[in-house]
């Protein structure tokens, strides 16, 4: 791809953004384009609130132009997505959120507004209206003795039709309903932690619902294993927003499948970018840079690997540009 064939946002950094973290901006994007026009796939992982961010106006298009293969979020992202397709008009922004005081926090709460720094999502219209419609479709699959992944019921939710009385933004500019479209791959560790993994707790505690009707990340670790050693002929690539556990999780499957499978022959991932805010130093695990990883047997030493230290919200969509022509 040439640059006359990019389009503006492509050929201004392109122009500017030359050194530093800037500069691997532009060398990821680049990289992640040769591995597509390669044969490669790509997995990608959102962590933080990706969704809530709309995040959803340019990555769903991604989807669209199979930009990526396979998806690995929070139980957060893959709700708030839909939260953001029903209840938008109710979120409310409050831009100086750094000098609220506890009491106005507290009446935030008691207005169901719960806050993602500058972002209220509304309690009634987001959560609940989920809620009603979800229950539902886990109660009439536990009654027909079948099971699915979290990410499988709210594919199940959006293509039923029944939300659609409660759109509020164009439903393209929902990344969730693209995947659902197209029935993405998505691995969502950790789900129990997400608003609707508490309300399924909720339904199991009061004997409503069997834990077993949602499959448990151990479900998710061997449905992954086989996705990657049926998808690694021609590479795959990790490009990880943010980090926790939506990306440690995934990236664990290389080893796994080497090392604890005794399959030698499993290939390295191919490519790795992160978007980073963490800090190497306090020894986590997200902070660490892509070199650490080849002595975990996650990446190999000729793998390309980029880390951009700046922010997800501002970073990913430029990337994102580049490798729609934009």
């Amino acid at each position: 791809m040439t640059m006359k064939n990019k389009g503006a946002i492509s050929q201004f950094i392109e122009k500017y953004y030359l050194h530093f973290n800037a500069a691997s901006v532009v060398d990821a994007a680049k990289a992640y384009e040769d591995q597509l026009n390669g044969g490669a796939k790509m997995l990608v992982s959102l962590a933080g609130a990706m969704s809530t961010a709309e995040l959803g106006k340019i990555f769903a298009e991604m989807i669209r132009q199979d930009k990526v293969q396979i998806i690995s979020c929070t139980g957060a992202n893959l709700e708030e997505d839909i939260m953001n397709l029903v209840a938008h008009s109710h979120y409310k922004r409050i831009p100086n959120y750094r000098d609220l005081t506890p009491k106005e926090e507290w009446g935030l709460l008691e207005k169901g507004l719960n806050r993602v720094t500058d972002t209220c999502i509304p309690e009634e219209e987001a959560f609940r209206r989920l809620q009603k419609h979800i229950v539902k479709i886990w109660k009439d699959a536990e009654a027909n003795g079948e099971r699915y992944f979290p990410h499988e019921y709210m594919y199940k939710l959006l293509l039923s039709g029944v939300l659609e009385e409660y759109y509020e933004i164009d439903l393209k500019d929902s990344w969730m309903y693209a995947a659902a479209e197209k029935n993405l791959p998505i691995v969502v560790p950790g789900w129990e932690d997400s608003t609707m993994g508490n309300i399924f707790a909720s339904y199991v505690m009061k004997g409503e619902l069997k834990a077993s009707t949602v499959k448990s990340g151990i479900e998710y670790m061997t449905f992954l294993a086989d996705w990657y050693t049926d998808n690694s002929k021609n590479g795959i690539g990790f490009f990880q927003i943010g980090g926790g556990i939506a990306g440690d999780f995934p990236i664990c499957v290389v080893p796994m499948l080497y090392q604890d499978m005794e399959r030698t022959d499993t290939p390295f991932w191919s490519y790795f970018c992160q978007i980073s805010d963490s800090t190497t130093s306090y020894g986590s695990y997200s902070g660490a840079v892509p070199n650490e990883k080849i002595t975990w047997g996650k990446l190999d030493l000729d793998t390309p690997k980029f880390i951009i230290e700046s922010d997800a919200t501002i970073v990913a969509p430029l990337i994102f540009a580049y490798l729609l022509d934009m």
